[in-house]
């Protein structure tokens, strides 16, 4: 069955259509009560679905009877004004009490109707409970991840990333890697290309970062074009491995405007005392160190301005 996201009411007045004779009922335990009703009654019992196709038969009298609902529909089995199924009965005898009999075939069939719609007000209920659980959770969960995430990248916002590197200070950690990345030249791609390409540029370097990141680094957005990135107890060389690869990615990225560069400091924090607030700002000192080299290496200036030749 489909349901949508719509309203209770609305669920509890349409979702009547999907339901067949077997999702409301047990069906074994309806035959069973109905062998001993045609037993005490002396009849015989047809239930049908909606579409007249037989779904119980006590006794002979209905072979060879095809029903037909829309002319001769029997007695209509209706759960919130719409019919579930027909039910059809045949005397055996005609010395039975009349009255008892229909007494008795009436209190069925409201016996069935209301087993009917308790079972799918029950079962409508506990889907739309559920299905609002759902939405809600998918809310604290957006909720929540956008309290962490910068929107623009994915990778951690300032905030998150703040309280990511004070609880490794707090766990005395050590030795760990800070390395500050910073765009290079990204207000020449704001001017020359505009808000949303320079916003693009933003975004090839974070989704560099995060290809050659292990998953235990920890890299956030500190500042409009600058990256943050703590790597926990790092193996000989991993570091400089990881600040090679990302600085290859970017000199070899193909785009017909941006030309994605980076400057990259790095500091090691090697001591329980020390805060990775000030090592992350020594980083950044090494990093502008780096960005001079880099900016004044040969073809530097050709590639950046590729997009405006």
């Amino acid at each position: 069955m489909g349901y949508e996201a719509v309203s209770y009411d609305k669920r509890i007045k349409e979702n009547i259509r999907n339901y067949t004779l077997s999702n409301l009922y047990d069906m074994e335990m309806i035959k069973k009560y109905f062998l001993n009703l045609a037993e005490m009654l002396e009849i015989n019992i047809l239930l049908t679905n909606r579409h007249g196709e037989k779904e119980i038969v006590i006794g002979d009298s209905f072979l060879g009877f095809h029903p037909n609902t829309a002319e001769e529909p029997g007695r209509k089995i209706r759960i919130q004004n719409h019919t579930v199924g027909h039910l059809y009965i045949k005397e055996l005898g005609s010395g039975g009490d009349e009255q008892l009999l229909n007494d008795m075939i009436d209190s069925t069939l409201e016996l069935l109707m209301q087993l009917g719609r308790e079972g799918y007000l029950h079962r409508e209920s506990s889907i739309y409970v559920e299905e609002l659980e759902k939405q809600l959770e998918d809310k604290r969960r957006v909720s929540s991840q956008n309290e962490r995430e910068d929107i623009l990248t994915g990778v951690y916002n300032k905030i998150y990333f703040e309280s990511r590197m004070n609880i490794i200070d707090r766990s005395l950690v050590v030795p760990v890697a800070a390395i500050n990345v910073n765009i290079n030249d990204w207000k020449f791609a704001n001017d020359h290309f505009g808000d949303e390409e320079s916003d693009r540029l933003i975004r090839i370097v974070a989704d560099l970062i995060k290809k050659e990141a292990k998953p235990e680094y920890v890299i956030g957005r500190i500042d409009g074009d600058v990256f943050g990135v703590l790597v926990p107890m790092p193996e000989d060389g991993e570091v400089e491995d990881f600040v090679e690869r990302l600085r290859r990615d970017c000199d070899t990225y193909e785009d017909p405007k941006l030309a994605p560069s980076v400057a990259i400091g790095v500091v090691h924090k090697t001591n329980t005392e020390e805060l990775l607030e000030d090592k992350l700002s020594d980083a950044e000192y090494e990093m502008f160190n780096n960005k001079f080299e880099v900016k004044n290496a040969p073809g530097y200036q050709e590639r950046l301005r590729k997009g405006i030749n």
